[in-house]
């Protein structure tokens, strides 16, 4: 089963069914308004300007679970996302990637790309997880890994 069967919704509140994104190259990313990486979405939508073409699309799912930097609600994150970075890359709503709470799609993302020693928690926000057209997980970005140090992995799963 791939990660891109699950059903989330957008910050509008539409449900998004994520099998739309099948044969493309999928970036996923746990984001915060109030994060010291919070900067990383300028790059995140440079990635997006850069390749959507040929096929990348980026998932952004805000997260408050680390030190509550994304207290906002859908409205305010959405209207923070579009201000200050002028995110066009589809935003979904806030959700939990740890604990029982955590969503299905963030389970799924952890079991198939363990982080550093073989830990399946997210550690923070920003963290990436880079899928190919199958829909399948090649690799996972811990949060400190700029936007821009992923052009070559996305490069080579888009092809020339």
């Amino acid at each position: 089963m791939s990660v891109l069967s699950h059903q989330m919704p957008l910050l509008s509140g539409e449900v998004q069914d994520l099998s739309a994104y099948r044969g493309q190259v999928v970036l996923i990313v746990n984001t915060a308004s109030e994060c010291g990486f919070t900067y990383q979405y300028e790059g995140l939508e440079a990635l997006y300007q850069r390749f959507r073409e040929r096929g990348l699309v980026i998932l952004g799912f805000p997260c408050n679970q680390f030190g509550h930097q994304e207290k906002g609600d859908a409205a305010a994150i959405g209207a923070f996302c579009q201000k200050n970075y002028g995110v066009t890359f589809p935003m979904f709503a806030k959700i939990d990637v740890n604990g029982a709470g955590a969503a299905p799609l963030y389970r799924e993302l952890k079991q198939a790309a363990p982080g550093l020693l073989g830990s399946k928690a997210i550690k923070w926000n920003f963290t990436k997880f880079l899928l190919n057209r199958q829909g399948e997980v090649v690799r996972r970005y811990a949060p400190a890994t700029k936007p821009e140090q992923l052009s070559s992995d996305i490069e080579a799963l888009l092809g020339a």
